[in-house]
């Protein structure tokens, strides 16, 4: 399938792996992707009343559909309508929380190709309004992950723009970030490291 950007841009992804629409799964040791983690801890903080956060549905238009069969319909093309902000937003004790999560398969550093100018600037717009704001980030080959507040994540991006890495280490990452256990009930219970940050 073709994906294209507002300006009739073809969508090409970098690393296939490190995006969410045209993505091949890349597996921890518990058979998930970051994405379907955060889905079901999602899903069990809304059935327990803790809080209510929804990954954000992808604007799209639809441009060219086959029909190989009555029963079935393939869609060929596709446009982006406008460009996405992050992945995941809602509200957790009356503030409002906005979050990205992103994966890599590097081990030694995380790439700051995986995140856009305009996802930068939205976060950056949540930060001002004193919203919850941060990134989750998986280095999927160690099964490790981190929560990573957005004001380091704009510290590492401005630091990049002015000549500097292409990347957070993954040392930084330890020292700024706060690692998230894989548990069962929730499955990602970031919520746990907001309280310790914000509340």
């Amino acid at each position: 399938m073709e994906f294209r950007y507002p300006n009739g841009k073809i969508y090409k992804p970098k690393n296939v792996a490190d995006t969410p629409y045209l993505k091949q799964k890349i597996y921890s040791n518990r058979g998930m992707t970051l994405e379907e983690d955060l889905n079901v801890t999602n899903s069990y903080y809304l059935e327990k009343d803790i809080a209510v956060i929804h990954k954000k549905p992808t604007p799209i238009q639809i441009v060219k559909v086959d029909y190989p069969k009555r029963s079935a319909a393939v869609i060929k093309e596709a446009y982006f309508k406008q460009a996405s902000t992050t992945d995941y937003n809602g509200i957790y004790k009356g503030r409002y929380i906005d979050f990205e999560a992103k994966e890599t398969k590097n081990k030694t550093s995380f790439p700051l190709q995986n995140f856009h100018e305009h996802q930068i600037n939205h976060m950056s717009e949540i930060l001002k309004q004193m919203g919850i704001c941060f990134v989750i980030l998986r280095f999927s080959t160690l099964d490790e992950m981190y929560l990573l507040d957005a004001k380091h994540l704009l510290s590492f991006w401005n630091r990049h723009l002015t000549g500097g890495r292409k990347s957070i280490t993954k040392q930084e990452v330890e020292m700024y970030g706060h690692q998230l256990p894989i548990g069962y009930h929730p499955r990602i219970d970031y919520l746990k490291v907001i309280d310790q940050l914000y509340f």
